[in-house]
C-alpha cells in the first residue's frame, strides 16, 4: 500500500477527483492549504502599490491506494492537474504499513 500526497492548483480540484474515482478510488481526503515552492511567490500590484503574496493557495489532496493502483493514480493526478505553468504542483509517494478500520477492526487493503 502507498500514501499519494499531491499538491495541486485549486481550480484543479474538480477534474482531479473525477480521474481519481473513475479509476475506482474510493476514498480522498482535501485540504485547502497555502505554501510556495521554487517560484517563491509573486508579487500584486493593489490601488498602484505592490506587494509580495508570499504563500499562494494550494489544494493538498491524500489517499491510500494499493501497489497494483500506485502507477495509474499518480498518472491520473498528473494529467488532470497540469496547467503546465509554473505552480502546477507536486506528487509524493509514501509507503503505507498499515491501515486500520475503526469501525470493523479489519486491516490491510481491503479497508481500502
Amino acid at each position: 500500500m502507498k500514501w499519494v500526497i499531491a499538491i495541486i492548483k485549486p481550480f484543479k480540484q474538480d477534474e482531479v477527483r473525477e480521474a481519481l474515482t473513475t479509476l475506482g478510488v474510493q476514498g480522498i481526503t482535501m485540504t485547502e492549504v497555502r505554501g510556495f515552492g521554487r517560484q517563491k511567490g509573486h508579487t500584486e500590484l493593489y490601488r498602484g502599490a505592490e506587494y509580495q503574496v508570499d504563500f499562494l493557495p494550494k489544494l493538498k489532496i491524500e489517499l491510500a491506494v494499493s501497489d497494483a493502483l500506485l502507477t495509474e493514480v499518480v498518472e491520473a493526478i498528473q494529467k488532470t492537474a497540469r496547467t503546465g505553468k509554473i505552480g502546477d504542483g507536486k506528487i509524493f509517494v509514501l509507503d503505507l504499513q498499515q491501515a486500520i478500520r475503526v469501525r470493523t477492526g479489519e486491516s490491510g487493503e481491503s479497508v481500502l
